[in-house]
């Protein structure tokens, strides 16, 4: 049986490490007999090439990621080169169990989906990869689904559209209430960055997806199709 690496970015704010550990314990307890290992590419340890330098096993590098962009394309990929027997699986992307739990996130503010006064502002990373911006640009009108919102995203490190541009343009097309979606995994300074934003609008605003059974179940099924194409080789 292959490891799963479970790697997440990292980050200098202690809650976003603590809730990949939650996922990976999470995963673990779905999964068991299974090792899960966590690994971060950046700024928390245990780094990747730590992990993958203590394994004896096959390994399948499991990104606890949302966007297929840099960290997904370059830095892991150059992380897990020099090692035998490691495959890396795809990101969680916009999975559809992470746009429902993104719509439960919304409705647990009590918003209800039959309402067609709300408009719903996904706030997401965005990157300097147009395709990877494209993708997440998705999660809106996926988001629709079995409801009477509208939505539009907005990319938090991107300069255009604003968050408040966001807002603005859902107001204009007939939004009552505007609420806000993180398109997060985890707390953090880029998530506290849109709490601000939507603290001083007097917006409501989601919690991140968190640890949740769904996030769990989305690394699971990267894991496993990854590690049926290393079977299938």
């Amino acid at each position: 049986m292959s490891t799963l690496v479970l790697t997440a970015h990292g980050s200098k704010d202690p809650r976003s490490a603590a809730n990949a550990s939650a996922v990976a314990h999470r995963v673990a307890r779905m999964r068991p007999g299974l090792d899960v290992r966590l690994a971060f590419c950046e700024l928390n340890t245990p780094s990747l090439a730590d992990v993958l330098s203590e394994l004896s096993d096959p390994a399948i590098v499991t990104p606890l990621l949302l966007s297929d962009a840099y960290h997904a394309r370059i830095d892991i990929p150059g992380q897990i080169a020099g090692f035998a027997d490691v495959r890396q699986a795809d990101v969680l992307g916009e999975d559809p169990r992470l746009v429902s739990l993104l719509r439960r996130r919304v409705t647990e503010l009590g918003v209800s989906r039959l309402d067609d006064r709300v408009g719903v502002l996904v706030a997401a990373i965005g990157s300097s990869d147009a395709t990877a911006n494209a993708r997440t640009a998705r999660i809106a009108p996926k988001l629709l689904a079995g409801t009477r919102w509208s939505a539009t995203t907005a990319l938090v490190t991107r300069p255009e559209p604003s968050l408040a541009e966001a807002a603005d343009a859902l107001r204009r097309r007939g939004a009552r209430r505007v609420v806000v979606a993180p398109w997060f995994l985890a707390p953090g300074r880029l998530p506290d960055r849109v709490q601000r934003f939507a603290d001083d609008a007097g917006l409501a605003m989601a919690p991140p997806l968190g640890s949740h059974a769904l996030v769990a179940e989305t690394v699971l099924d990267r894991f496993d199709r990854a590690l049926a194409e290393r079977v299938a080789a």
